[in-house]
């Protein structure tokens, strides 16, 4: 959650640190700024952990959630990775983990698991020491790790209510819509929710595992995209009978 991160990126800033670090209350989240206070995404940091996971085991498989930026998947697989979309959850994470003998696997919501040399399980202080050791031998600093990648846009990950009868219920009307229309420009994944990828950019939705609650997230490479992708996520919405939260 960016607000409260504040603290950390005005105290990265004032000491002019190479780095801050953040956990959630029972550490097994994780999240980063670099050292001009700006934050780095679970999704971004898996990135800067899959540079050095995949040099010394070369075409591993890195596991990321369907709300995970494009940005990520695609580093994987230019790094020479086997990148896995999987469902949103720490435990079905580690369980996809397991099957796969993955070596990284993540989730944008900040549980990272290492199973280079590491246990395979989500542990906040020991991403830091893995971040912390790249950038003590990078021997620059950590923006520069993060500069090559695209700079898309996103929107941030969007919760709101919805009756219990129908959070299910939506996402598999979009679902059977987008897959009537036959638009060939459009990619529909369906592990956990959908996932639509277009040339713009993406766009899901999802409904919760614990809660009466949707979640959308979409992602361009241009302002422009975005809004398009944006638009199209509500006019679905809109024909599910939901008014989209943005």
């Amino acid at each position: 959650v960016a607000k409260n991160l504040v603290d950390l990126q005005k105290a990265v800033r004032d000491h002019k640190c190479d780095a801050g670090v953040a956990f959630d209350g029972d550490a097994d989240r994780f999240g980063a700024v670099d050292e001009k206070g700006a934050i780095l995404w679970a999704d971004i940091i898996m990135a800067v952990y899959a540079v050095e996971v995949l040099k010394t085991h070369p075409g591993a498989t890195v596991i990321a959630d369907v709300k995970s930026s494009r940005v990520l998947f695609d580093e994987v697989t230019r790094l020479g990775g086997k990148p896995v979309m999987w469902n949103t959850g720490h435990s079905a994470i580690k369980a996809k983990m397991i099957e796969m003998k993955a070596l990284l696997a993540g989730e944008l919501a900040g549980h990272i698991c290492f199973g280079d040399k590491y246990y395979g399980f989500d542990d906040g202080p020991y991403c830091a020491v893995r971040l912390l050791n790249i950038i003590s031998h990078a021997g620059k600093p950590l923006s520069s790790l993060t500069s090559h990648l695209p700079a898309m846009h996103n929107t941030p990950e969007v919760r709101f209510h919805v009756p219990a009868d129908r959070k299910f219920k939506i996402p598999e009307e979009i679902k059977a819509r987008l897959r009537s229309n036959n638009d060939n420009a459009l990619s529909i994944n369906d592990i956990d929710g959908v996932r639509v990828t277009s040339p713009e950019g993406w766009w899901l939705i999802r409904a919760s595992n614990t809660e009466d609650v949707l979640t959308i997230r979409a992602e361009g490479f241009t302002p422009e995209g975005l809004g398009h992708l944006k638009r199209q996520l509500i006019e679905q919405l809109k024909a599910s009978g939901v008014d989209a939260p943005f």
